[in-house]
């Protein structure tokens, strides 16, 4: 059963290249995974693919986006929007 913090986990090894030690809560994205600008986008877009499914796309505003600078945020985000731990 993954949760979705581990589900996050995942996606961030991938397309950061972080070691899996670097991954806690607290990491902001920017200042302790060194992401650019188009790294969060890809980012945003593999979260987008892995949390949607047939009944519901996720789809993460702009704006939202702007505001998920750590971990824990994208987790906070992830739960707002009804996506539960499987």
């Amino acid at each position: 059963m993954a949760s979705v913090f581990e589900r996050l986990k995942k996606i961030i090894i991938e397309q950061l290249g972080a070691d899996e030690g670097e991954i806690a809560p607290d990491v902001s994205f920017v200042d302790d995974l060194e992401a650019d600008s188009l790294d969060l986008i890809e980012l945003i877009t593999a979260i987008e693919e892995e949390f949607s499914t047939p009944q519901r796309k996720l789809e993460i505003p702009d704006e939202d986006a702007e505001n998920i600078k750590t971990i824990q945020d994208a987790v906070d985000y992830l739960h707002d929007q009804g996506i539960k731990d499987k």
